[in-house]
């Protein structure tokens, strides 16, 4: 079965952020992932994935103004300079925090522009990433996300993003395959898992039930038997990535709300959380 990293952003939402470290760690969790890392000192951050035994598996590169609505800087003209120090920031992170992958957030094409027209400033900006990440031993990421959740977002579909790796030609530029994206933009998801995986070009899974965003055993999509495919492709190629659980807990912000929705997670065959 594959492994499983706790999203810190979205599980435990009742908890402050630092203390959902340890509420991971004591549901069986050996790895997290979240948004961002930057409103708190890496040695922090280091010293709560220590205490708990936990590995840092990703995170994402600064956005932007996210307040304000930016999503990634990758795409857009004339913010180069601020998006190369927030990569460099990022990296910086990434090895306080022995973290292999940076997802790069590909930004929202502005408004009135087409995706064609700003795609060269994209490849530009993640070919110098690549770069700089190659330097630190770090993996970048771009994902496809879906234009209902984030509308005018550049990366929409997984064909789109595996031509982009392709473009930029460097080793450690891979796919974030999210498949509640997938599944609400393309569908075909185990057809997708069976034709990318093989590649070498898929770096890390994240799942949750379609369409609302809850625990994985919700929704549309038979994630046992996707977690199965997984398995048998892994098997045959190699991938030893992780797969994070990216999703809002039904029950919402009470206490124990997502430790007593992780059904989905014990009840699988030889279930592996690290």
């Amino acid at each position: 079965m594959p492994r499983f990293a706790a999203n810190l952003s979205m599980l435990y939402p009742e908890l402050d952020f630092l203390d959902r470290f340890e509420a991971a760690a004591k549901d069986g969790f050996a790895a997290v992932e979240y948004l961002f890392p930057y409103a708190y000192e890496a040695r922090e951050l280091a010293s709560r994935l220590a205490a708990n035994g936990l590995k840092q598996v990703l995170f994402n590169g600064p956005p932007g103004d996210w307040e304000r609505g930016e999503r990634g800087l990758a795409c857009l003209p004339g913010r180069e300079a601020e998006f190369r120090d927030g990569i460099l920031k990022a990296i910086d992170y990434a090895a306080a925090l022995d973290c292999p992958r940076i997802h790069v957030m590909a930004g929202l094409v502005p408004e009135g522009v087409e995706r064609e027209t700003v795609q060269p400033t994209y490849l530009e900006n993640l070919r110098w990433a690549a770069v700089e990440a190659a330097k630190a031993g770090r993996d970048v990421l771009i994902e496809p996300i879906n234009t209902r959740d984030i509308p005018r977002f550049f990366l929409n579909r997984q064909d789109h993003a595996h031509e982009l790796v392709e473009a930029v030609g460097a080793l450690n530029v891979q796919v974030q395959m999210d498949l509640y994206h997938c599944q609400i933009v393309e569908g075909d998801v185990a057809m997708k898992i069976r034709k990318y995986l093989p590649t070498g070009r898929v770096g890390h899974f994240q799942i949750a039930g379609v369409p609302d965003r809850n625990e994985p055993d919700i929704g549309e999509l038979n994630h046992p038997y996707l977690f199965e495919v997984i398995d048998e492709v892994s098997a045959q190629c190699g991938w030893q990535g992780w797969v994070g659980c990216e999703y809002r807990p039904r029950r919402g912000a009470v206490a124990d709300g997502t430790s007593a929705g992780l059904g989905w997670l014990r009840g699988l065959p030889r279930a592996a959380r690290g």
